[in-house]
């Protein structure tokens, strides 16, 4: 798995990246909510994100990303089809080691991402009942463990 900083040519494949995870485990959003949502992702996120990388399967394309802005990990996606292949823990690696992420927030209603998060080093800090744009979908906002930043998604003894 090759992490490297995503490029323009990458977006519209990042975009699809987006789409086709949030409709595997963003099950609590409505239709009318991922078309909200696209075009925020496509016009605003993406090519405003501070920091965006991907990582590129076998065949060069990418099948993740990773956005983070200001030690926060903004956005994590990982094409279904890549689920399980350690791509996630490659880019949040990455953001961590490389960027200094350290924050997380993740819609409590996707159980996969949550226990994902908490199974890499992140400890609940608090709770909101709504999304950053007053969605009725709540977040709850992760730390980095202390000690954590250095073994972060490794085996340890």
């Amino acid at each position: 798995m090759k992490i490297e900083a995503a490029t323009n040519a990458d977006l519209p494949r990042l975009l699809e990246v987006w789409e086709s995870a949030v409709r595997a485990t963003h099950h609590f959003l409505e239709e009318a909510d991922i078309q909200m949502f696209r075009p925020l992702v496509r016009d605003g996120y993406l090519p405003s994100a501070e920091r965006l990388a991907v990582a590129r399967a076998g065949d060069g394309q990418p099948c993740g990303f990773v956005g983070v802005e200001a030690g926060k990990v903004e956005m994590l996606f990982v094409d279904p089809a890549h689920h399980g292949t350690g791509a996630g823990k490659a880019l949040l690696r990455h953001a961590i080691e490389s960027w200094g992420a350290r924050r997380v927030d993740v819609n409590e209603q996707n159980p996969g991402a949550v226990g994902f998060y908490l199974h890499m080093g992140f400890e609940l800090e608090s709770r909101s009942e709504r999304d950053g744009l007053g969605k009725p979908f709540p977040l709850l906002h992760l730390r980095l463990s202390e000690g954590r930043t250095e073994t972060v998604g490794r085996k340890t003894r």
